[in-house]
């Protein structure tokens, strides 16, 4: 039967418990963030997917964040009630001390069985998940930026160098673009201005150049038989792949075979598996090994009958063999 003491130590209970849940898995989300900030800063993620990620590291980290909310909760608890002589007036009154932490002690069992279906069921899930999107950011390419006065190389194929580039980031100045090639030839745009913008499909990066020249090699590498040719426009429209900008995400099956994304049912079929392909091979390394050692015929009862002895003896013998 629930006693008025019982509801007065969980209610003194669930306070410190959330907020010390809440911090502890604040700060190991923001552990996770400081070990790969390098790797997520300049890939051009957007809001939906970073709040995506850090809900799967929220997630992933629940289990190692519960007992340490347990215990400083625990330790808040009895330590305010200690401190406002409620602990005090509780023994006056002749209640022994297994009886006033028996309702913590039943929390406590209620939480250990949340977790542990928590970590059975989500937490594989989660990681999975997790897994296939962390390595989906870390292939990805940066997002692109180009700068004034630097060469810029992450789009396939081609290098481009802006004189100066306007304050609205579009309006762009003395450009020079190299399409780079396997051999020595050369092959680049050059104009004085233009307007840089990304099509509204983001699938390309469109540049409007005013006012240049085109310079084309052409003819056989490695010799003097080539063709050079110059072509002056006054406008020119070039277009630049961005597909290899945008992140693909990867089916969460390529990682479905990490132990820790297996439930208890799953490690169960896993280990099973395991010790079958185990006998497998233990029976073929019989059959495959026997043949060369010669003194396996004279066996006698001293001789291991074991699998793993078998294996360790000839192992052992192996050794010896110089």
């Amino acid at each position: 039967m629930i006693k008025k003491l019982d509801i007065l130590v969980v209610r003194a209970f669930i306070g410190p418990f959330l907020a010390t849940f809440l911090i502890a898995l604040f700060v190991l989300v923001m552990q996770f963030f400081w070990l790969y900030i390098d790797d997520l800063v300049g890939k051009g993620i957007d809001f939906g997917t970073l709040a995506y990620l850090t809900g799967l590291v929220a997630i992933t980290w629940v289990p190692l964040a519960l007992p340490l909310a347990l215990l400083l909760s625990s330790i808040m608890t009895f330590g305010n009630m200690g401190e406002s002589f409620e602990i005090v007036a509780i023994k006056a009154a002749g209640i022994p001390l297994l009886r006033f932490m028996r309702p913590l002690l039943i929390v406590t069992i209620i939480i250990s069985g949340i977790a542990f279906l928590f970590a059975n069921n989500i937490i594989p899930v989660a990681q999975l998940k997790l897994a296939s999107l962390q390595y989906d950011i870390i292939v990805a390419k940066p997002a692109f930026d180009i700068k004034e006065g630097v060469f810029y190389n992450k789009i396939e194929g081609n290098v481009i160098k802006l004189g100066k580039k306007e304050s609205d980031d579009s309006t762009i100045k003395k450009i020079v673009i190299f399409k780079k090639t396997y051999g020595l030839q050369d092959n680049l745009i050059t104009a004085e201005s233009g307007v840089m913008k990304v099509t509204p499909d983001k699938k390309f990066l469109e540049f409007k150049l005013k006012d240049g020249y085109s310079y084309e090699e052409k003819g056989p590498r490695q010799t003097i038989q080539t063709d050079f040719t110059r072509t002056h426009f006054n406008t020119y429209t070039k277009l630049f792949d961005l597909s290899t900008f945008q992140m693909n995400r990867t089916k969460d099956s390529a990682f479905i075979y990490d132990p820790k994304m297996l439930s208890v049912r799953q490690l169960n079929t896993t280990i099973d598996s395991l010790e079958n392909l185990q006998a497998y091979y233990l029976k073929r390394s019989k059959i495959e090994i026997n043949p060369y050692l010669s003194f396996a015929k004279y066996m006698d009862s001293t001789w291991p009958k074991t699998d793993t002895g078998f294996l360790k003896s000839v192992a052992s013998i192996q050794q010896l063999i110089p």
